[in-house]
């Protein structure tokens, strides 16, 4: 206890989830002061609205406060915490029909100090909510307001949409705007590029997807006037280099680093392009991108060698050998998705292991990993870094082909099997024994998985999705008997498993925080109160089909958190 105050601070600060903090706060009253100050960000959901005005109190270091996940009118809890006086950074009101425009003047006119805000899935936003959110928050550098549609209060919305008139108000407003999420707007054009490329000079990043009436002119006048830009999210562009103003314009995109063309229709003349500018590239997304070849992402890639994330999901005309010269210019890259390539196959897996020292991530979902045999890769070479491997989707994989995939990352944190029928507890097992640090495991319709046969403690997995899987009460058994910190298990349509199996797991699982019981056709629905009453650290419970409480008994269970 004579260490600092500071020096305690820095080691909490090495606790990897903040759930964590509600057990140290336990010890003494100085570990509860330091764990509250450290807590930064609140997610304010229906039961915890009682307990508010005493939470704004205790966390008085808070920047983010998140209202997402409340429905209903969200004005009065805007108020309130208006009223706390807290040095506020961010906050989240999507997903709601109408914007809270009484809550947010009151917050606007007590709080300066706000700099993100999440206004998306806002059904009835109009461009006078726009201009309402310039004029209270004139400081703010981060605006959400994506898919306006996806909320929508009445069908009177669509004559008062999101469109140029209220881009221009929002744009003259916020000179200091740095981000911008435009997705979903379906009635703005390229007018709004040019009037937040000419009024908001550090602007650096905008997502533009599902805007109908965005096309490449507006993007390439983005390129042209904003000199800070450094990413560009667009998604469903023709583009088209006829003429030489598109091409004119990257070359003055110096600050470009990413670069996301989802969904997109380009050519090879384009990747050409890109490389041509010499843009300081480390980033690029291309994922179901149509009219490129494999001439054009080689001639781009050989030019920007340190790029560390790169997506080329169903980029169908990669195989085995074209990614084998494609990794040569890949020694610097961190993350890579090749998903539904369908032509690729253990020999990738193998070849970026060995030539890309840095690879944290890889998705090789829906491709056909697992069709080798694996005779061939005798010379393959272990690597320590990657951490994250999704083979989802994959139909050939099977026992053998997963065993020598744990060796090959024996430092893995998450792996996601789901949809491979011909993966058992045998090959889980040998996964788990050779890769401890696994906190993640996906399972998902992995028909052959019955039950958990591991017979050694996994004390670091946290999240168990085992949806439509053959898990059984024994495997239930074994899995509350080996995974001790389990915090979230999802066994949705698991039609094997009973309520005794549910007991066993939540009664030996004493951190388990979240599990989901939909579609368990064989769990008794009574279970539930069961489990309210004797596993506190539960928080989140999706019930069985047919649990239908009542008003005092929903009550009973909020209040027990």
């Amino acid at each position: 206890m004579d260490l600092p105050e500071e020096c305690w601070e820095l080691v909490f600060n090495l606790v990897d989830h903040r759930h964590r903090f509600s057990s140290l706060s336990l010890i003494c009253k100085l570990f509860l002061s330091i764990t509250n100050d450290l807590v930064t960000t609140l997610a304010v959901s229906r039961p915890t609205l009682p307990l508010l005005p005493d939470l704004l109190r205790r966390f008085s270091r808070l920047r983010k406060i998140d209202l997402s996940g409340l429905d209903g009118d969200v004005d009065p809890i805007l108020s309130r915490i208006a009223e706390s006086e807290l040095n506020l950074e961010e906050l989240d009101i999507s997903n709601r029909k109408n914007l809270p425009t009484h809550g947010l003047r009151a917050l606007g006119s007590k709080l300066k100090s706000l700099r993100r805000l999440n206004c998306s899935q806002i059904g009835s936003l109009r461009d006078s909510d726009l201009n309402t959110i310039a004029e209270l928050f004139p400081l703010l550098e981060e605006l959400d307001i994506s898919y306006p549609e996806l909320g929508l209060s009445d069908s009177c919305s669509f004559l008062r949409p999101v469109t140029d008139v209220g881009m221009l108000s929002l744009s003259s407003k916020l000179k200091g705007l740095r981000r911008i999420n435009l997705s979903g707007n379906h009635f703005i054009t390229d007018q709004s590029l040019v009037f937040l490329s000419k009024d908001c000079l550090l602007l650096g990043e905008i997502v533009i997807h599902c805007c109908d009436f965005i096309t490449q002119n507006g993007i390439a006048f983005l390129f042209r006037r904003c000199a800070n830009l450094n990413s560009v999210s667009v998604s469903g562009i023709r583009f088209s280099l006829d003429d030489s103003t598109f091409h004119d314009s990257l070359l003055c995109a110096k600050a470009l680093r990413v670069i996301d063309f989802t969904e997109s229709v380009i050519a090879d003349e384009l990747l050409y392009a890109i490389r041509e500018a010499s843009l300081p590239l480390n980033k690029l997304i291309l994922a179901n991108c149509r009219g490129f070849t494999f001439s054009g992402i080689s001639f781009l890639l050989s030019k920007h060698q340190f790029i560390q994330y790169l997506d080329l999901e169903a980029a169908n005309f990669l195989t085995d050998d074209s990614m084998f010269e494609l990794s040569e210019f890949l020694r610097g890259i961190t993350f890579i998705s090749l998903s539904m390539c369908n032509k690729l196959t253990d020999s990738t897996l193998f070849c970026l292991t060995r030539n890309c020292p840095f690879l944290n991530e890889i998705k090789m979902a829906g491709t056909n990993v697992g069709a080798k045999d694996l005779s061939f890769s005798t010379g393959s070479v272990a690597n320590a870094r990657i951490k994250y491997l999704n083979l989802a989707q994959n139909r050939s994989l099977g026992n053998e082909s997963i065993k020598h995939y744990a060796t090959l990352c024996p430092n893995l944190q998450m792996l996601d099997l789901s949809n491979c029928e011909g993966i058992t507890e045998e090959g889980v097992f040998k996964v788990l024994k050779r890769c401890p640090e696994i906190r993640y495991l996906g399972l998902n319709q992995c028909i052959g998985i019955k039950t958990f046969l591991v017979d050694f403690e996994l004390s670091n997995l946290e999240v168990l999705c085992a949806r439509g899987s053959g898990i059984d009460d024994s495997g239930l058994a074994l899995i509350g008997n080996r995974c001790p910190q389990l915090l979230q298990l999802d066994l949705t349509g698991c039609l094997n498993i009973t309520a005794k199996g549910v007991k066993e797991l939540v009664q030996s699982c004493r951190a388990l925080r979240e599990i989901n019981l939909k579609w368990c056709n064989n769990v008794n629905v009574d279970i539930v109160a069961w489990m309210v009453f004797s596993r506190p650290s539960l928080r989140r419970i999706v019930p069985p089909c047919g649990f239908v409480p009542s008003e005092s008994l929903r009550n009973l269970y909020l209040r027990h958190g």
